[in-house]
């Protein structure tokens, strides 16, 4: 089967991996133009190019694939198949059109729940008990294809954004594999998506991890999981960013302003301190102050002895 695969970041190399190790016929990687990163703006490979040269597969980074010329470049490979991993590109019609066996999508999703760009802090932030992965045929709306087969894993108290997805990463990998094998013996039918249960979610915005202490320590709890690694789930304090790293809900009978530190040493030993939100406390376990290395809730405390009583904002 002459494949060609499409993908960019760590999400993506899973599947790229196990279409090599169940040999498949890898004719070209397509992914993202090599990016200036970190503070020297040094240029930086995808993960997916790293992995691509690793098996000595042949890499194309065109800025755009709507051109005539990128079509007309990807219809003389004459793939049988078009896999697509987070490759970050619309694909035009012209594409959509080439492949015999259409082009083959994993989203990091239930489909039709969460369609769009950030549907793994979208199951964490709406409280959903599973997340999953769904293989679809791309359509011209984006994620609004057929789907041929979902896979679904627990979310737990302890997921973040990055380890859910590194969990996705792999069970979408596998099921990716399962369906073009019997996508290829026509053993699948495509599911129609319903649309009654569309929900979408955007990209995430640094300014949406801004934390309003009016709301409640379940729902706080949720944004500081769902915003980490990136972009981080933050408050004010002293003028400067205090990112929540790691925390979890607690119930309180205080009457403490919503944003009010207080001292929960003699509750639990998991978080030294805690944040009075709409409705419970928020339990502060890790936290990088602007400026500073990232702490234990303790730590932070034994170097800012006149943190307790402190009221953090969200301005």
């Amino acid at each position: 089967m002459r494949t060609i695969f499409m993908g960019s970041p760590e999400f993506a190399v899973p599947s790229l991996e196990i279409l090599v190790a169940n040999n498949y016929d890898i004719i070209a990687v397509y992914t993202q133009p090599d990016r200036p990163a970190g503070r020297g703006q040094t240029l930086t490979l995808s993960p997916v190019k790293q992995a691509a040269l690793k098996y000595g597969i042949t890499v194309l980074q065109p800025e755009k694939v709507k051109t005539v010329e990128e079509i007309g470049r990807l219809a003389t490979l004459k793939p049988d198949v078009i896999v697509i991993a987070a490759y970050g590109r619309i694909l035009p019609k012209e594409i959509l059109e080439l492949p015999p066996l259409g082009c083959i999508c994993l989203h990091p999703s239930l489909l039709p729940r969460h369609r769009g760009a950030s549907p793994v802090q979208a199951a964490i932030l709406a409280g959903d008990r599973f997340a999953g992965a769904s293989i679809m045929k791309v359509a011209e709306k984006v994620d609004s294809g057929p789907v041929l087969t979902r896979a679904q894993i627990p979310i737990t108290a302890q997921d973040t954004a990055g380890t859910l997805t590194e969990k996705l990463a792999l069970t979408g990998a596998n099921l990716l594999l399962d369906a073009l094998i019997h996508r290829a013996r026509g053993e699948l039918t495509m599911q129609p998506q319903d649309n009654a249960l569309v929900t979408y979610s955007p990209l995430v915005a640094k300014e949406k991890g801004r934390i309003d202490w009016q709301q409640p320590a379940e729902k706080i709890w949720r944004q500081v999981r769902a915003f980490q690694p990136a972009p981080g789930a933050f408050t004010q304090w002293q003028g400067k960013r205090l990112e929540i790293m790691q925390g979890f809900p607690l119930p309180w009978t205080g009457n403490e302003a919503a944003g009010t530190a207080v001292d929960l040493r003699h509750l639990t030993d998991n978080a030294a301190f805690g944040v009075v939100t709409g409705e419970g406390v928020l339990g502060v376990c890790y936290l990088k102050l602007e400026g500073r290395r990232a702490a234990s809730a303790r730590d932070f405390l034994n170097g800012q002895r006149n943190f307790i009583g402190m009221v953090l904002n969200s301005q």
